[in-house]
């Protein structure tokens, strides 16, 4: 009887995703430094998923090139610019590796700590999120306001979520399905991953410069992050709102009090407004910052349940005949280089 020969074990498979915007000074080196990453993995293939949001530069266009070259790059372009988190969400879509890395393509997340994170995933764990010990090159304003608000959000969020990290990590497959089945709009990564459990582990690193071009978040977009992560993780800003609302009625009552007081039993009284627009200034601003609170909250309701696609991908690059596995946009335009 002629044994049967067993099958050969297929090789795991790592997705590395890259969210780009107007990236076209240093995307050339990053796919450099990827590829070289890629050469020293010799028992997993690798799988690069570059997505392109909205980037009004040359970015779409080098990456066009680079996956007519390569058949391990693949590209999701998208029909405008729609945030860095919903990018690494639809890469997160089309993955299709045994594990998932996030990287951002301006190179301050050396990719050849990414071999550190595999080792770590080997060894049984299904999040390893890099740490970041130092970070040069950044103003003295940033860094503390970053630092305020990673414990800040750690001290109002439900969940704990690990300080100084930001979405530099390796996830396995399981935390990535998880991810998957998260519906909401108002996206905050490096929470979600927190919430899902599963095991985690970090790991400390030594943040690099950027390598060419300009930060891509800006004050504003910053003040917009935080907000997004804290206002998604934590129901505490309304329970603020409640005991600004309780404080501020227990002060009036006293100015009543006091009011009725020198009114019935003295023959003082105070003539004049200062007290009164005091009075009136503080409550009105505890009732708008309340008020404000509640629209924040609010608004994400109504974002919801709009229930609009999440992304809208003009093309994919790459990819075979029938696209990513997953995708949350409704137009599937595939483009085979």
């Amino acid at each position: 009887m002629t044994a049967i020969p067993k099958a050969e074990k297929k090789q795991e498979l790592i997705s590395i995703i890259v969210p780009c915007y107007n990236e076209e000074e240093v995307i050339s080196e990053t796919l450099k430094r990827l590829k070289i990453f890629c050469s020293e993995l010799t028992e997993l293939d690798v799988e690069l998923i570059f997505v392109d949001d909205g980037s009004r530069d040359r970015t779409r266009e080098l990456l066009r090139n680079y996956a007519s070259e390569d058949t391990r790059i693949k590209v999701i372009c998208f029909a405008r610019n729609f945030g860095h988190q919903i990018a690494v969400t639809a890469g997160i879509d089309a993955a299709v590796g045994n594990a998932v890395v996030l990287i951002d393509a301006d190179l301050q997340d050396p990719p050849e700590v990414v071999h550190e994170m595999i080792a770590k995933w080997k060894e049984g764990y299904d999040v390893v999120y890099g740490t970041r010990t130092e970070r040069p090159g950044e103003s003295a304003f940033k860094l503390a306001t970053a630092r305020g608000f990673y414990r800040l959000l750690n001290k109002l969020s439900d969940v704990p979520i690990p300080l100084d990290t930001g979405d530099f990590r390796l996830m396995s497959r399981a935390v990535v399905d998880t991810l998957r089945a998260m519906p909401e709009r108002d996206r905050f990564v490096r929470g979600m991953v927190s919430w899902v459990g599963f095991k985690q582990v970090a790991l400390p690193y030594k943040r690099a410069e950027r390598f060419a071009g300009e930060s891509k978040y800006p004050l504003r977009k910053m003040l917009r992050f935080a907000t997004d992560g804290i206002l998604s993780f934590s129901t505490k800003p309304l329970q603020l709102s409640v005991a600004l609302g309780m404080a501020s009625a227990a002060l009036s009552l006293i100015g009543i009090a006091y009011a009725l007081f020198l009114r019935i039993f003295t023959n003082t009284w105070v003539e004049g407004w200062t007290a009164l627009m005091i009075a009136v200034l503080f409550i009105g601003g505890v009732q708008l910052v309340s008020i404000g609170i509640l629209g924040e909250y609010v608004g994400r309701i109504y974002s919801e349940i709009k229930k609009r696609p999440l992304y809208v991908v003009q093309e994919y690059l790459g990819f075979s005949n029938e696209g990513p596995k997953m995708s949350r946009s409704p137009v599937v335009n595939i483009t085979n280089t």
